[in-house]
């Protein structure tokens, strides 16, 4: 990974959870490039262990750490371990999240014909409670329970921040996926929250919103087996100026002023799109 600019996080101890998936593994690197010290947290471990094991070989200091976000228990299991292996946490970056298929509906808009249903189409109506609640908990509760557990220590160090991962859909819902359109709105609203509760403390608390990127979560939805787009991938692109996806890269920029104190020091409670003018485009 090549930085767009470079930022001294010496000594600074960084947590992120979700760190071994496509966008998140990414953070994770580019902290460590700046010279955190990273904290790799994953439901799977084989995930965070190669994604830290990359670290370590090109200079880095990492750890895999297991974490469940929705166990406090397994939270606290993780501060342990990482209080004891790098330190206490100074940034905080809240990267779990993610879609079910219970949480989505088959078509985006109901037609008179589909109103009762049927085995091959699933409506607003026939979505699963616990699907719904699967997906708001993950991403919200998900983002809740690790900061009751790390910003503890972070309330009684200076230069702490938290950066949560929002989405563009949190400004505008998406079709089809209600339940990740709420959830993630929930986010922004809490990042913005956060951001007050803290403030006397000295927890600094903002948010990335990513537009459309391919990640191992959405890639079968965005790409046909051969590679090709699907249908909405071409809605997608269709409405993004930028004619493209997003790339891990496009959001390290932001991710680097946001954690760099001396850059963006007085920003907080703050939501950034990075999506390529997506929200801008009225579609004419």
């Amino acid at each position: 990974m090549k930085l767009p600019f470079q930022i001294d996080l010496k000594d600074k101890v960084a947590v992120v959870t979700g760190g071994g998936g496509v966008l998140c593994s990414g953070f994770a690197e580019a902290l460590a490039l700046c010279g955190a010290k990273v904290a790799v947290c994953d439901l799977k471990v084989e995930a965070a262990q190669a994604v830290a094991d990359k670290i370590n070989a090109e200079g880095g200091t990492a750890i895999a750490v297991g974490a469940n976000v929705l166990e406090r228990e397994s939270l606290e299991e993780a501060r342990k371990t990482i209080n004891e292996k790098l330190g206490t946490c100074d940034i905080l970056l809240n990267g779990a999240g993610g879609n079910n298929p219970k949480g989505t509906t088959t078509k985006e808009y109901l037609f008179p014909e589909d109103i009762d249903g049927g085995e091959d189409i699933v409506t607003f109506f026939d979505l699963d409670p616990k699907g719904i609640e699967f997906v708001f908990n993950l991403n919200f509760i998900g983002t809740l329970l690790p900061t009751q557990v790390f910003a503890r220590d972070m309330a009684k160090k200076e230069g702490t921040l938290i950066l949560n991962v929002s989405s563009m859909n949190s400004f505008r819902p998406l079709t089809k996926i209600p339940a990740y359109s709420g959830a993630k709105a929930a986010v922004s609203n809490f990042t913005q929250w956060l951001a007050v509760h803290f403030a006397k403390v000295g927890i600094r608390v903002n948010a990335i919103a990513p537009g459309f990127f391919v990640t191992n979560q959405n890639r079968g939805m965005l790409m046909n087996p051969d590679g090709s787009l699907t249908p909405r991938s071409e809605k997608i692109l269709a409405h993004t100026p930028m004619g493209r996806f997003g790339t891990t890269d496009d959001l390290t920029g932001t991710l680097l002023w946001l954690c760099d104190n001396e850059a963006s020091g007085f920003v907080n409670g703050v939501v950034v799109p990075v999506d390529g003018g997506f929200a801008a485009y009225s579609g004419v």
